[in-house]
């Protein structure tokens, strides 16, 4: 028995399943991100999701994960997934009646990848399998429930909705729509493990911890908030959000003022380019992350392997859902999982 990874990335559900002493199969087509995770250990077929077959895998999964592209739906994308979407309704709904119409559908969407949404619910449905854990950006919000009608209608517990990286120890602002489901336990949201004012201990016990700075997590000891999002980058290949190229002009010149940066607030989106975000850099110099630095705000540990040049180092950094709102998100479904060292 296996726990199968959809569009696996770099290994973001991947690492936050190892955290919990849990291996899992990724399916990835980016040949970066296969490279990747091959160089840290997490097994992978090179495979585009919406083509593979799922005859082969009944019976063999135990655990669904998956993050869907999630450009069509990002605030800074392109917006062909919010003209598609009650297309993409119309293949959930197909495949909940036992019709695959993808490929018709496919056809008709502005931006193709906006169908992968429903690509879980295919397997979903092939494999039954005890759990499922599925991410994406808010604007998907209304297919997760969709999908969490379907699933509860043949047996599972489902709980949807939208979780604040920062409030499980991110060091970023990153807000992300879940679909939490299992066969055999209540689907419940985690519990926050920090809190932006975290108030004081109390006779039910201690209070939470604070969320974990910028600062904190590069090293650089007196930033006092969190990052924000980072993201795919503002191109098609992804966007940035909740900020738009031209917005996010106009937040780095009052950042670069004095007494605006985020020294002191929390600052606009670290895009995919994992690149120039305003403001300077603790001792002087502009400060421009690079993909590391955003691979640590993602709560990747340091020195991760990621393959290929920057950018395409960068994207797999932005587009993955961060290992440790993984493993927290996991944590209330994975059977009988022994937390490890991460």
């Amino acid at each position: 028995m296996t726990v199968l990874d959809l569009f696996a990335g770099p290994g973001g559900w991947s690492e936050g399943l190892r955290a919990l002493g849990v291996r899992d199969t990724g399916i990835e087509i980016d040949p970066m991100a296969c490279a990747t995770r091959a160089a840290v250990g997490h097994l992978t077929i090179r495979a585009d999701v919406a083509a593979y077959p799922t005859e082969p895998l009944r019976g063999k999964v135990t655990g669904l994960a998956g993050s869907a592209p999630c450009q069509p739906f990002s605030v800074a994308g392109n917006h062909g997934g919010t003209d598609d979407m009650d297309l993409c309704h119309q293949g959930l709904d197909d495949l909940a009646r036992g019709h695959d119409t993808r490929s018709a559908l496919g056809t008709a969407c502005t931006d193709p990848r906006s169908l992968l949404v429903v690509e879980p619910l295919r397997y979903a449905l092939a494999l039954r399998p005890d759990w499922i854990a599925l991410e994406q950006v808010p604007a998907v919000a209304p297919l997760f429930a969709h999908t969490a009608g379907i699933l509860h209608g043949i047996g599972y517990s489902v709980w949807t909705g939208v979780l604040n990286a920062a409030d499980y120890g991110v060091p970023q602002t990153r807000r992300r729509a879940f679909l939490l489901a299992s066969l055999n336990r209540s689907a419940v949201p985690p519990e926050p493990t920090h809190a932006k004012d975290p108030g004081p201990d109390t006779l039910f016990g201690p209070a939470l911890a604070p969320w974990v700075t910028m600062a904190e997590a590069l090293g650089w000891g007196y930033l006092r908030r969190p990052a924000p999002t980072v993201t795919g980058g503002g191109t098609r290949t992804g966007g940035a959000e909740p900020f738009g190229n031209a917005s996010r002009k106009a937040m780095r010149a009052a950042m670069d003022n004095p007494g605006h940066w985020a020294w002191k607030c929390p600052a606009p989106t670290v895009s995919g380019t994992v690149g120039h975000v305003g403001g300077r850099r603790p001792g002087g110099g502009h400060l421009s992350l690079e993909p590391g630095e955003g691979a640590v705000l993602q709560s990747f540990r340091r020195g991760y392997p990621f393959q290929g040049n920057k950018g395409q180092r960068s994207l797999q950094i932005g587009n993955a859902v961060p290992p440790l709102l993984a493993a927290a998100a996991l944590r209330p479904l994975v059977p009988a999982a022994l937390e490890v060292a991460a």
